[in-house]
């Protein structure tokens, strides 16, 4: 390319998505296909950066931009703005990623007094010349000048009201030409300055408008809520205008290739007659189905059917196009590989399979476990007996009920508390975004599939139905009445149902999805379970990584082993000690001699030896790794404030405490630390409490022998926490293998059972050579690794800073939501390697939340982690995400 940052849509392709941003790839992608595109030229992302850097445009950028304006009016034939037949752009955003709305658009740019004249008398439509005026100077005054927008809509509310019709399309010429005149007034009286009449003051203006959207509000907090990096910066597209809104045989759309909210397949889409194409993206009217354009225009329609048969073609993926017919001619404006909801993304990679148009590989791409979560949410009920309050379009999946709110301030207010919110709103707008992303679902009175509300909420795996036209919504007053006259108020509990666009007043009962229902039966049915079936046969076919469960009961376990995990990783013994068991670990507690320790002791015994049996037993065959009892012992007595509170009230009323009572307390106030967490745990309690290790040990020995003599294969595995050097581990583990050979001995065969150690200090990481000859496997204990590391309480933490710190940007992710690469996941990259030096062919594995995390399972894989182990809800997603990872690797290493 010859230039520094300007290129022609025939210069690029859809590969150079980074220098041309994605709707600029794309553009040029469409052109070299031969597609009828606007033309026009794309400005850099790195222009952007260089704008937002110096606040100035980057030297040589006007004159590029120049130059390339003259070559585009050369080609065109007409002048930007000229007085005869002008010439007029759009200036539009484009990301390397999609981010619908998030970011400016002017249109029109080149209109004013004498160019809308001229392109009245060009067009023979003088309403149309008016109207685009109008909204160049709204967009424009919002946009670039920073004129509120309620200014403008309070003005379009009354001469609507005036001449008694519902939208902009029943305003005459003589309505939009005092318009103009009242918005140009609004601009000089909040700007301080007249609208520009200068169509490259215009240009220029709506250029670095767009630079700067890259940093409003909307933009940063859709990028935070995406992870999309800050530095990428936009570009910047500038178009030959075409026009949906000269009259009845024009008109604007969006179509998809496929469904994008069930995957089906065909042809979908809305369709405005004689509209630009912010009023179908907005919802400020509501589209019609794209089928309707069949019968309106049949030449543009089979044009339109045979451009998305070849794109969807071109790019093997559901394509997202947007295009405007003027006066029956078909201009394809943008296309993108569509957001889709997550049942769409398993159904559509399974067609594109059995296609023909992708391989699995490729299709293991497409879908993650974020997604597959969501299908297994609840969904509402369907032999519910409730009227819905209204109808409307299915635009993104799923169940919801919350709090009905009615603008964003209150939604964001709420969620922030703690509140479940629905946020209701007559269409949503990009401003809007921070409610919706604190929402649980999202109601509009107007606008489909396309619309804004719609393609977010897609994005974001938010439950949304849009155009509920029965719904009437007051903003103001704070409520909405459904058709039948029944009136929510804000903060009723309202249902939402975006698989069925039905809204309900009151919370409805929810039962199991249909994905779940097929992990826990095994039954299979036609559409997204089919899907969701493939593909983890697919997964699990592929991964390196076993997928291991978090579970410490039976039942747990047998769930567990439903939804495919390959043994138990994690079972956590304290668990056993809660609920009508917790009296025997107070006598633990309280025990002055060591004969009342053992009677302690013995009274646990038979009950640690039946739960392991029964783990063992719905595991079969698998391996179960049983961790030693890890908290600290004042976790097992009541609280301190309201033990002393209970006793100073006794002695307050003259009453003599409790004996039991005062041993418990002065027991709490023994054991009690300022930072438990650091404390006497784990291993420590070991080395300190005699008879601990050997009771644990001793019932998982015992078990052992139970299941052996009743023909089963118990695999059971001991876990010792919280080790920070190899002395602990060699003491306790001559301990545990002392007690299996007592039991074995009693049995009359070995009992063997592999110790390993949790790796969860900093210490214990960078130490790892000299742990890993002690041990027969590592399981790292992320969320206490990310503790310690970092010198975070996470409770503490997530409910204090750690919100604001991801607001702000400091952090781009909760290091507890995904692995900290560079410094938590260091140490267990370091410790893995450093330990299999030491111990050749050492089993290592993760059993914190990160091992359910899908970024974080792809380092895991990427370092050389055997095994995940996550809580049984989790395993689906862990599973997908390993065989993607797999494949992940395997691509990248053909490619190099």
């Amino acid at each position: 390319m010859a230039t520094a940052y300007v290129y022609e849509f025939g210069e690029g392709s859809r590969d150079q998505a980074d220098l041309l941003g994605g709707k600029g790839a794309n553009l040029a992608e469409m052109t070299r296909l031969g597609l009828p595109v606007p033309p026009g030229f794309t400005i850099g992302t790195d222009a952007c950066r260089a704008f937002l850097r110096t606040g100035a445009p980057p030297s040589g950028l006007p004159e590029e931009i120049t130059e390339h304006l003259a070559r585009l009016e050369h080609s065109i034939g007409r002048r930007l703005g000229g007085a005869d037949d002008p010439l007029l752009v759009s200036v539009r955003s484009g990301a390397r990623f999609s981010m619908p709305g998030m970011m400016d658009t002017i249109l029109d740019v080149g209109l004013n007094d004498a160019s809308v004249l001229g392109l009245a008398a060009a067009s023979g439509r003088e309403r149309f010349a008016w109207d685009s005026y109008r909204r160049l100077v709204q967009m424009y005054g919002a946009t670039v000048l920073g004129v509120p927008a309620a200014r403008f809509e309070e003005v379009l509310t009354r001469y609507r009201l005036r001449a008694g019709v519902a939208d902009d399309l029943g305003l005459g010429v003589g309505e939009l030409t005092e318009i103009v005149r009242e918005f140009r007034g609004i601009v000089r009286e909040e700007a301080g300055e007249e609208f520009p009449q200068d169509p490259r003051e215009q240009l220029a203006g709506a250029v670095l408008a767009v630079f700067r959207s890259w940093n409003g509000e909307r933009a940063r907090v859709y990028r935070r809520r995406e992870h999309i990096p800050d530095d990428l910066g936009t570009a910047v597209t500038v178009q030959a205008m075409v026009f949906g809104n000269s009259g009845p045989d024009s008109g604007t759309g969006v179509a998809f290739t496929r469904d994008p909210g069930t995957g089906r397949a065909g042809v979908y889409g809305d369709y405005l007659p004689d509209a630009q194409g912010e009023d179908v993206v907005s919802g400020v009217r509501d589209a019609l189905p794209l089928q309707d354009l069949e019968e309106l225009d049949p030449g543009s329609y089979a044009s339109l059917t045979e451009v998305l048969r070849l794109l969807e073609g071109h790019y093997r993926d559901l394509c997202d196009v947007e295009f405007t017919i003027e006066r029956g001619r078909l201009w394809i404006l943008q296309t993108r590989v569509g957001k889709r909801t997550a049942e769409a993304a398993f159904r559509i990679a399974c067609a594109l399979v059995d296609e023909g148009t992708i391989t699995w590989p490729q299709a293991l791409s497409r879908v993650d476990g974020r997604q597959l979560d969501q299908l297994t949410f609840p969904r509402f009920d369907a032999d519910a007996d409730a009227a819905p309050l209204a109808h409307g379009v299915p635009a993104s999946p799923g169940a919801a009920v919350g709090a009905a709110v009615f603008d964003m301030a209150e939604a964001t207010r709420r969620a922030a508390s703690g509140e479940r919110v629905v946020l209701v709103r007559p269409e949503t707008s990009p401003d809007d975004l921070p409610g919706m992303i604190a929402a649980e679902a999202v109601v509009t009175g107007r606008g489909g599939k396309t619309s804004h509300a719609a393609v977010v909420a897609r994005g974001m795996g938010k439950v949304c139905v849009c155009g509920a036209a029965d719904l009437d919504i007051d903003v103001e007053g704070g409520r909405c009445t459904g058709a039948d006259g029944r009136v929510l108020e804000q903060g009723d509990t309202i249902s939402v149902d975006g698989t069925a666009g039905t809204v309900y007043a009151g919370a409805l009962p929810l039962v199991p999805s249909a994905v779940t229902r097929y992990l826990e039966t095994g039954v299979r049915s036609a559409g997204v379970v089919e899907a969701v079936a493939r593909f983890l046969e697919q997964a699990d076919a592929v991964r390196r990584l076993q997928v291991l469960a978090n579970a410490d009961t039976a039942p747990d376990a047998a769930r567990a082993r439903r939804f495919g995990a390959r043994g138990i990783g994690l079972c956590r013994t304290e668990h056993m000690f809660l609920g009508s068991r917790r009296p025997l670990v107070e006598d633990l507690i309280l025990a002055r001699t060591d004969a009342d320790r053992r009677l302690a002791l013995d009274a646990l015994l038979p009950l640690q030896r039946a739960d392991f049996t029964e783990l063992l037993a719905a595991m079969d065959g698998l391996p179960v790794t049983i961790r030693l009892l890890d908290p600290p012992l004042h976790e097992f007595l009541p609280d301190h404030t309201e033990s002393a509170v209970r006793l100073a009230k006794a002695r307050a009323r003259g009453e003599d405490p409790d004996p039991h009572a005062v041993r418990v307390h002065e027991a709490i106030e023994r054991l009690h630390e300022q930072n438990p967490m650091l404390g006497l745990r784990g291993v420590r309690l070991a080395l300190t409490i005699p008879g601990l290790v050997a009771t644990q040990v001793r019932a998982v020995g015992e078990a052992v022998v139970a299941r052996v003599r009743a023909g089963g294969d118990p695999r059971a595995e001991i876990m010792i926490p919280l080790v920070a050097t190899v002395e602990e581990l060699r003491i306790v583990r001559a301990e545990v293998e002392r007690v299996l050979a007592e039991v074995g001995r009693a049995a009359g065969f070995p009992v063997h059972c592999p110790v390993g150690t949790m790796i969860e200090l900093p210490r214990a990481a960078l130490t790892a050579a000299t742990i890993a000859p002690v041990a027969d496997f590592f399981s790292f204990g992320t969320n206490d690794l990310t503790q310690t590391t970092w010198g975070l309480s996470r409770d503490d933490a997530e409910a204090s800073f750690l919100a604001g710190y991801l607001e702000r940007g400091i952090l781009g992710v909760s290091p507890f939501e995904t692995i900290d690469r560079a410094g938590v996941g260091r140490l267990v990259d370091l410790a893995t390697q450093e330990g299999r030096r030491a111990k050749p062919g050492l089993r290592i594995g993760v059993c914190g939340e990160h091992a359910g995390d899908p970024e974080s399972i792809h380092f895991f894989h990427e370092v050389g982690v055997d095994y995940l182990s996550c809580s049984p809800f989790r395993l689906p997603a862990a599973r997908l995400e390993a065989g993607r990872a797999a494949v992940a690797t395997a691509a990248e290493a053909d490619s190099r």
